[in-house]
């Protein structure tokens, strides 16, 4: 089942012309679309651990009227980690679908509880209605959709708060929804960082007194993995599915299948301990196998300040590739997926080493934003240390966004520059999500940044490159279509490859829908998607510059 959804985006021009696009590049339109925010961290003299880390964002649309709404999670006070008083409060942004946005979190029942950090979006009861899931420093809080713009907080029946396991605080940074066992309901996966607890802190020194300690100053911790039992409540599964084998300090978590077995895998971006990559071993056990993958450690056998991963197929081979960022110093590895369960690190030959050397990056994101057929990459970038600029002579703590385009040929190119000054204004720049917030086919930023105002960065390349966006309705399969693998044949020949997640960056929740630019192609030979199920459905010739609905054919495609 097809159904249209949009139309040829502004500014296009007639099939079949193939013109270069222009500098990918961005606007600000935050303050004149009224999504007013600014990420309160409650920065203090004791450097709490959690300070530096807030926030991330969520894109969704939770009221199904077409267009992709803004979540903003908020810190709380130090060192209570307690909301007292709206300036703490998560927020739920509307949009309108002409250019502004409406508050309505108070409405929505979304303010929440406590020291926040990241948010994920999926429909765990198949009712056609997204949820949320808000992960914080002290208990997480799941929130059900309630289809008439309000949410209830069902933390408590559903049993995902998380805020101890066997007496030890559970610090979540992330989560990531995803069918593990493919039996239609979407699963829970969250990302744990370290044992904190204020009362405990150490005291470390830093240039000019108290510092922010060093991650390896508190104890990892395991993730946590919830199986969804199909009547609104998860049972925690993690030590019979072997996540609890091995921990770390979680930051960023991504989905894929790796090995193109039909069994969703996971990657986890881990601080300043060993990545891992959990083999899904058929909906039932999962295998750590980061290490033997290449994806544990940098090309020096190093740990990385892991932080916000994507994990897509960055060179249409058909394999998902692991893009994750880290800290200035270390690089951002690229790891390309060669095939048989190996990756290799392909940071020198693509360029994107030297390039991102200097950079802190924190969320960040794999699209393509000039519509040429090839996803670019996209960082939020900012220092850890709100002192850097005394202990270094190279480094500032507020820093500038960062774009690379994806040549085509293995390398990248930073665009930055040429992005626009709203783009690249410095900041401590933390979460990132992505998506088409207006609809016209190209994809558009949100970031914030520690104590300043958020960014809604509007895509304004000019192009004439066409694009696809397709939203998925799961019959047989979860009903967002999550986990999804789609192959597009354009009419010149060329495939593209993507695949259905919300889990994108570091802490942040990105647009579910599924975005190809095809170029100059003026038709779509062939859509193929491999749902979850096991379902395969093509699709042929289909036009471009529209956004689909594509539902799951089979049992229950009349919901």
């Amino acid at each position: 089942m097809l159904i249209l959804i949009g139309s040829l985006a502004p500014g296009a021009i007639a099939c079949g012309q193939s013109v270069s696009p222009g500098p990918i590049r961005f606007e600000d339109i935050a303050q004149k679309a009224g999504v007013h925010f600014v990420t309160e961290n409650s920065p203090t003299a004791e450097k709490h651990q959690p300070e530096t880390m807030p926030a991330g964002v969520a894109l969704f649309d939770y009221d199904g009227d077409g267009f992709l709404d803004i979540f903003l999670v908020n810190g709380a006070e130090m060192p209570s980690l307690v909301k007292t008083g709206p300036k703490y409060y998560n927020r739920l942004f509307h949009n309108n679908g002409n250019g502004t946005f409406t508050d309505v979190t108070e409405h929505a029942g979304l303010e929440g509880a406590g020291y926040g950090m990241g948010a994920a979006v999926g429909d765990f009861d198949n009712d056609g209605r997204p949820d949320l899931f808000v992960a914080n420093v002290n208990g997480n809080q799941m929130f059900h959709n309630n289809g008439n713009g309000t949410f209830t907080d069902v933390t408590a029946k559903a049993g995902v708060s998380g805020a101890k396991h066997k007496d030890r605080k559970m610090w979540s940074i992330a989560a990531g929804w995803f069918d593990y066992n493919r039996d239609g309901l979407l699963d829970l996966f969250v990302v744990n960082y370290c044992d904190w607890d204020p009362r405990y802190e150490p005291s470390c020194m830093g240039i000019d007194g108290r510092g922010y300690c060093h991650p390896d100053s508190f104890p990892p911790l395991r993730n946590t993995l919830y199986r969804n039992n199909g009547d609104g409540t998860f049972t925690d599964v993690s030590e019979e599915t072997g996540i609890s084998k091995v921990d770390g300090r979680g930051m960023g978590v991504a989905f894929a299948d790796y090995d193109n077995d039909g069994w969703p895998d996971v990657f986890v971006a881990n601080d300043n301990s060993p990545n891992r990559l959990f083999h899904n071993l058929g909906g039932k056990r999962f295998e750590e196998v980061g290490l033997e993958a290449g994806v544990a450690y940098n090309d020096d056998g190093n740990v990385l300040a892991g932080m916000g991963v994507d994990f897509r197929d960055l060179n249409n081979d058909g394999l998902p590739d692991i893009w994750h960022t880290a800290l200035e110093n270390e690089t951002f590895p690229l790891y390309l997926n060669k095939g048989k369960g190996r990756f290799a690190n392909a940071g020198h030959e693509s360029g994107l080493a030297n390039l991102t050397m200097p950079m802190s990056g924190w969320s960040n994101g794999i699209a393509d934003f000039d519509n040429d057929g090839w996803k670019d990459l996209v960082v939020a970038r900012g220092n850890v240390l709100d002192n850097i600029e005394q202990i270094s002579r190279h480094f500032r703590y507020a820093e500038p966004n960062a774009v690379f385009r994806n040549l085509g040929n293995g390398k990248y190119e930073d665009v930055s520059v040429s992005a626009g000054a709203d783009f690249t204004r410095p900041a401590a720049h933390r979460g990132l999500a992505y998506g088409d917030l207006d609809n016209d086919g190209r994809i558009d930023l949100v970031i914030t940044a520690l104590g300043g105002p958020v960014s809604v960065l509007r895509n304004v390349t000019e192009t004439h490159n066409h694009w696809i966006l397709l939203k998925l309705v799961g019959s047989k399969s979860n009903r967002m279509g999550l986990g999804a693998q789609i192959c597009l044949t354009t009419d010149d020949g060329r495939r593209l490859y993507n695949e259905a997640t919300t889990s994108t960056g570091y802490a942040g929740s990105s647009d579910p829908r599924v975005h190809f630019g095809v170029g100059s192609s003026r038709l779509i030979r062939e859509i193929e998607i491999r749902w979850p199920s096991g379902t395969r459905q093509l699709l042929h010739d289909v036009s471009v510059d529209q956004a689909l609905v594509v539902t799951e054919p089979g049992e229950g495609a009349q919901r």
